[in-house]
């Protein structure tokens, strides 16, 4: 079995993960905003997750002699640990019904605001829980102030998704009420642009990015219908899913280091390679079943969809498969490195709003021609947030 033992390591694996993380979400993000309906990528994007995990097993879990304290994947599968495998199964499960709240989110809320807000809850519930779940390995007073910067993340990502909405409202009233042939279209001129909203080849002519007809024309392209809709939802199911990001890292860390003495006398812990299959394993389930209801019992007024109509749709399904490999992977490296250097400092992957910002910002036009007031906010989270991630790797120990 192969360990991360060095902090070079963990960090390394740390920043990997934090790419890895960062643009899973930007990838749904595009299938969504093509017209593919969220249960149908959220199905192919559960398959190639759980493969992730299996392929981390069977290299990372075997390469390397196995001992009694430290035992290969195939030789832990056949002992009695199953307290520790119920602690992986729990966090795979919440992170599995986090991951299905958030690409609704994106949605409502964006995908930059919803990446902010959900990683800076997980960080200010998840990485306290694992502090003290790690025996304080790492420095407190370096790792808490970066707790607090991420908790003034979630304030400033409101206020930016607020204002953010108030642009939009303001630039669909302008658009009402001037005269069709004035706005009709805005273009872009000069060499032709790659449609990565639809994904059709090359147009010479388009809405530009951030106008009111930019917003109608994605509206009428997606599958999530978001005008006249409340933001209060889109904000309430992003709380919900930090909340159930912020279990799952505590989880995986019981499953691991058995803090909670549940094993027997002589059980070795789990390995992460262990660990990460059982998680990966009940997230795929529970993930399976609810999107699987969801084709016929859809939410959000979303339309119907079948077995028959997922097997048979295949706009997108490659970028689907794409972003549950990354998502897998980045996982699996969040948890090699967090088993290294403790999975409080690990929590700095949730910096991936930095990545995912940068991908909504370059493909979806989010925050283009916005208010000067949004502009500040934004700027202001974006600094907020690297100075909390900064200050969370600082912190890192060294598990003996």
């Amino acid at each position: 079995m192969y360990e991360v033992e060095s902090k070079g390591g963990a960090i390394a694996c740390m920043i990997l993960a934090l790419i890895f993380l960062g643009t899973w979400p930007a990838i749904m993000t595009l299938t969504e905003r093509r017209g593919r309906l969220p249960q149908h990528t959220y199905l192919d994007y559960t398959f190639t997750n759980f493969l992730a995990a299996v392929i981390i097993a069977f290299t990372f879990g075997e390469i390397g002699p196995s001992s009694n304290d430290r035992p290969n994947f195939i030789t832990q599968i056949a002992q009695d640990n199953w307290p520790s495998v119920m602690f992986a199964m729990a966090g795979g499960i919440v992170l599995s019904l986090g991951n299905l709240a958030t690409q609704y989110a994106w949605a409502y809320v964006g995908l930059s605001v919803t990446e902010v807000i959900t990683s800076s809850i997980t960080v200010v519930i998840g990485t306290t829980l694992n502090y003290f779940l790690d025996d304080k390995i790492n420095r407190a007073e370096i790792l808490f102030p970066g707790v607090g910067c991420f908790l003034i993340a979630v304030c400033l990502g409101s206020a930016v998704h607020k204002s953010n909405a108030s642009d939009n409202r303001a630039k669909l009233d302008d658009f009402k009420r001037a005269s069709v042939s004035s706005i009709e279209m805005e273009t872009k001129t000069g060499k032709e642009m790659k449609d990565l909203e639809n994904g059709n080849g090359s147009m010479t002519m388009k809405a530009k990015e951030g106008t009111a007809a930019f917003l109608i024309e994605l509206e009428k392209r997606r599958s999530i219908k978001v005008f006249g809709k409340s933001t209060i939802i889109g904000l309430a199911v992003t709380f919900f899913a930090g909340i159930c990001f912020s279990l799952f890292s505590p989880a995986f860390n019981l499953a691991t280091n058995d803090q909670w003495h549940t094993l027997r006398h002589g059980v070795p812990k789990l390995v992460v390679y262990t660990a990460f299959f059982y998680f990966s394993l009940s997230g795929f389930v529970i993930a399976l079943l609810l999107n699987i209801g969801f084709l016929y019992r859809p939410v959000l007024d979303l339309p119907r969809s079948s077995l028959r109509a997922y097997l048979n749709d295949w706009n997108g399904r490659g970028w689907s498969f794409l972003a549950g490999l990354l998502c897998g992977f980045g996982n699996g490296l969040q948890f090699m490195g967090g088993q290294a250097a403790g999975y409080a400092a690990a929590d700095a992957v949730q910096a991936l709003p930095l990545v995912s910002t940068f991908w909504g910002m370059l493909l979806f036009g989010e925050y283009r021609r916005s208010s000067r007031r949004t502009y500040i906010l934004l700027t202001n989270m974006l600094f907020m947030f690297i100075v909390a991630v900064a200050v969370l790797i600082a912190s890192s120990g060294h598990r003996k």
